[in-house]
């Protein structure tokens, strides 16, 4: 069965889980909030023991479903967490999902998040197995036509009222970013205890100079500047800038040109229009899904779950975007998992 992400805490609320849910989408902020309502909804009915599982290639599925009917001494229901990654399930993967919802083990939930899969996954044995014995719950991006309004209900939910100006400035500002949104707003609720913010407050207040200094080298690369791309990526990091804005920063960017090569009209602003549409001509549909899924592998390794400097894999992928080769982690990405040798 199929739960709109509007509909999640309503069905979560009645209390009858079923025995496995798949949350996947593009924004990152979502997948997680969503993932989020299903553990604290879990936890209210007993699900007292957790397990995170990553779903990498070769990973020990027969251990996991093993040891799913293992309880602790005090604990009374299990939930397993499964971090399935960019390309899906492997043969072993799939097998192991769909043997187990042949026979589910008692007081056990199964929670597997992922980030946006491709049509082909969707199309498998495993998705389809987990719609038709448990609920998908697809994450769909918020649209930049559709953004001021999520920021609005964002902010009221925050205690901030933000007029029509103020939040069309916030818009711009965030970038379709929903992650900086996220922390811009709880900046805004600090600074402002009364909750009334105006345009002038959010042109003082949002968006300091890193993060522009984050789009602007994003913007280079787009344009094919690899040299101001390497100095400006190097001045971040000795600034103290987390990877991880960069990384939602860039992600988002792909994600219009993305879009935009499959003859879609992403918002795109006027000033970064051209930019977009020259490494939409230079990439192709084909580079930017392989730039899209390096993303997610650095993602993994600025988590710690891939060995190796996240900032040199930045670099490398940034470089790539700008038009000079380099390697990639995709091909690397197997030695540098923890348990590879």
């Amino acid at each position: 069965m199929q739960v709109r992400t509007n509909q999640l805490a309503r069905h979560l609320d009645a209390g009858e889980f079923r025995d496995i849910y798949l949350v996947s989408g593009e924004e990152q902020l979502m997948v997680e909030e969503a993932c989020d309502q299903i553990l604290e909804a879990a936890k209210r009915h007993g699900f007292d023991e957790r397990t995170v599982f990553d779903a990498m290639p070769r990973a020990a599925w027969d251990d996991l479903f093993a040891d799913a009917g293992n309880l602790s001494l005090f604990a009374t229901k299990k939930l397993i967490d499964v971090r399935i990654p960019p390309r899906g399930l492997d043969r072993a993967g799939s097998a192991a999902i769909r043997n187990y919802l042949e026979a589910p083990i008692a007081d056990t939930l199964v929670l597997c998040r992922a980030p946006d899969l491709e049509w082909r996954q969707r199309s498998s044995a495993w998705y389809k197995a987990i719609d038709k014995a448990g609920a998908v719950v697809p994450v769909w991006p918020v649209t930049g036509r559709e953004l001021p309004r999520w920021l609005d209900d964002r902010c009221r939910k925050e205690g901030l009222m933000l007029d029509r100006e103020a939040l069309e400035a916030l818009a711009e500002r965030i970038e379709g970013n929903l992650l900086a949104a996220r922390q811009e707003i709880e900046k805004l609720k600090l600074a402002h205890p009364d909750g009334r913010v105006g345009v002038d407050d959010i042109v003082g207040d949002v968006g300091d100079a890193a993060r522009f200094d984050t789009f602007g080298m994003i913007d280079a690369a787009l344009a094919g500047h690899g040299a101001r791309v390497h100095r400006m990526l190097r001045a971040l990091r000795d600034e103290g800038v987390a990877e991880f804005m960069i990384i939602a920063a860039l992600v988002n960017q792909l994600r219009r040109a993305q879009e935009l090569a499959q003859g879609g009209k992403p918002y795109i602003p006027r000033n970064r229009r051209q930019a977009l549409e020259g490494a939409v001509r230079r990439l192709g549909p084909p580079g930017i899904d392989d730039l899209l899924d390096e993303c997610a592998l650095l993602d993994l390794q600025a988590k710690g779950m891939l060995r190796g400097d996240a900032w040199l894999s930045l670099e490398r992928l940034m470089l790539r975007l700008a038009g000079t080769p380099q390697p990639t982690l995709t091909n690397e990405a197997d030695l540098l998992r923890p348990s590879a040798r």
